[in-house]
């Protein structure tokens, strides 16, 4: 089963990341808040942008809880799709980087670099095999009202 009682109370009270939000103007090319789920808002950048990424898998910062159920199910599905997360995720400059450290300490939360902007459409996430992941869905849909 997964452990849904402490990813509750994330949910219940979220971290804004209004200061991060605001640091990162003038160096993101496009930013999201995470709420329907990472695939589903990155992939609306994706397409809004004509634009597609390849995510590492590996690189997602996971919660604890998380990242047992995927060690433990191979299940990275619930990674890419769940929502409500109130994190932003953004396009930078790949000099960046060097950049990063100092404001991470400016406002008090961590960048971390999970994949790259391609020019070719469409979302790619790269097990850690090296294998692709094909996604069953995306995640919330408002329209629906539900996860596809």
């Amino acid at each position: 089963s997964f452990p849904t009682r402490t990813l509750f109370r994330s949910l219940d009270r979220p971290t804004p990341r209004v200061a991060a939000g605001l640091a990162l103007r003038g160096w993101a090319r496009a930013v999201i808040d995470l709420s329907d789920g990472l695939a589903a808002d990155l992939g609306h950048i994706l397409a809004s942008s004509g634009v597609g990424a390849r995510l590492e898998l590996p690189r997602l910062p996971l919660t604890e809880p998380v990242a047992e159920y995927v060690q433990r199910t191979g299940d990275w599905g619930v990674a890419l799709t769940a929502g409500d997360d109130y994190e932003l995720c953004c396009a930078l400059p790949a000099d960046f980087g060097d950049r990063a450290q100092a404001l991470e300490e400016r406002v008090g939360c961590r960048f971390t670099w999970i994949g790259e902007i391609e020019s070719r459409p469409g979302l790619r996430c790269q097990l850690p095999d090296g294998g692709q992941l094909a996604l069953k869905r995306e995640g919330f849909d408002h329209f629906l009202g539900r996860a596809p």
